[in-house]
C-alpha cells in the first residue's frame, strides 16, 4: 500500500514539473545576431553571431523559420576565434641620468620618438613633449685638499718665535703655522765677526679646505601617443540554414475558414495522469475494502 502511495505522488510531481520546464526553456536569455547574409537565390541564410566570453552559444536560435515564400532548417554552426582591436591614448614618463645640464646634452640622451610597451601589453610608438623636459640636481658630492699661505715678518730683533702668529685667517679658512724661514735684514761687526742684528722671518701656513660639488642630474620628461593591441577576447558562430521554397496553398472559394485546433494534449495529459493515479488509488482502496469484507464473514461462519 505504501508503494502504491509513493508512486501516486511520484505522478504527481512529474505532472507538476512539466509546465515549469517548458516555461525555463522559454525564458533563455537570446542571442541576437550581428549580421544576416541570404543568397541570391534564396536557398541559403547565414547569421553571425559575436559573442564575448561570458556569453555562450546556447541562446543562438536553432528551430526552423519562414521567411520571403522558404522555409529555413539549421544545417551547420561554425565556431571561430575573432580578434578584437583595442587602443587608447597613453603617456609614458621616462627619467634618466646626466652629468650635464645644458639642454644639447639633455636632449642628446632623449630620441623624437619612442616604442613602449604598457603594463597590460599595448604597445606604440610615442612622441617626445619637450615642454615637459626637467632636469634636478641628482646629488652633491664634497672634496677635501690641502692648502697653503705664507706670511712675512721684517726688521725683528731676534730670531724668535713669539713675535710670529700661531694661526692665521686666508679666505675664510683657519690655517696653522707649520714652518718658519729666517732671512738675516742687517749685519754688524762686532769684536771682528759679523752678526746679524735685523731679521725676516717667512712663515709658512697650512690647512684643508673642502669644497661640495654636484655629483650629476635627473632628467625626467613625458612621451604621448597612441598604443594598441588585437585581442582574441571574442568569438564568432555562424549558423547557417538551407531554405526550401514553400508550396503556395490554393484557396477553396466559398470555404469557411476552420478554426485552429485547440491542443486538448496540453490539458487532458495532465489532468489523465492524475486521473489514472486517483483510479489506481480507487482500486487499491476497493480492494482492500473487499479483501476485509471477505475475512469479516469468513469469522461470522
Amino acid at each position: 500500500m505504501k508503494r502504491l502511495f509513493s508512486l501516486c505522488a511520484a505522478a504527481w510531481m512529474l505532472t507538476m514539473a512539466l509546465p515549469i520546464s517548458a516555461f525555463a526553456a522559454e525564458t533563455a536569455a537570446a542571442c541576437y545576431p550581428t549580421s544576416v547574409a541570404r543568397s541570391e537565390d534564396g536557398a541559403e541564410i547565414r547569421k553571425i553571431y559575436d559573442l564575448s566570453p561570458t556569453d555562450g552559444p546556447a541562446g543562438i536560435p536553432r528551430s526552423d523559420f519562414e521567411q520571403d515564400g522558404f522555409r529555413y532548417t539549421l544545417v551547420d554552426l561554425l565556431k571561430q576565434e575573432l580578434p578584437e582591436y583595442e587602443e587608447r591614448q597613453h603617456t609614458e614618463t621616462v627619467s634618466l641620468e646626466s652629468k650635464n645640464k645644458d639642454m644639447a646634452s639633455v636632449l642628446a640622451l632623449l630620441p623624437q620618438e619612442r616604442e613602449f610597451i604598457t603594463d597590460d601589453g599595448l604597445t606604440g610608438i610615442l612622441t617626445l613633449k619637450l615642454d615637459t623636459v626637467k632636469v634636478d640636481v641628482a646629488g652633491y658630492g664634497s672634496s677635501t685638499k690641502e692648502i697653503s699661505a705664507t706670511r712675512s715678518y721684517p726688521n725683528l730683533a731676534g730670531q724668535d718665535t713669539q713675535y710670529i702668529p700661531k694661526t692665521i685667517e686666508d679666505g675664510g679658512r683657519t690655517l696653522t703655522l707649520q714652518n718658519i724661514d729666517w732671512q738675516t735684514d742687517n749685519t754688524a761687526t762686532e769684536d771682528g765677526y759679523a752678526l746679524g742684528d735685523r731679521f725676516t722671518a717667512v712663515a709658512t701656513y697650512t690647512g684643508s679646505a673642502t669644497s661640495s660639488y654636484v655629483k650629476g642630474y635627473t632628467v625626467t620628461a613625458d612621451y604621448a601617443g597612441t598604443v594598441s593591441r588585437i585581442n582574441l577576447n571574442k568569438t564568432r558562430y555562424v549558423a547557417i540554414f538551407e531554405g526550401t521554397a514553400i508550396e503556395p496553398v490554393v484557396d477553396i472559394p466559398d470555404a469557411a475558414a476552420a478554426p485552429a485546433p485547440f491542443n486538448w494534449a496540453a490539458i487532458l495529459v495532465p489532468f489523465g495522469i492524475v486521473a489514472l493515479a486517483g483510479a489506481g488509488l480507487g482500486a487499491a482502496l476497493f480492494y482492500k475494502h473487499r479483501r476485509e469484507s471477505d475475512e469479516s464473514e469468513g469469522e461470522a461462519q
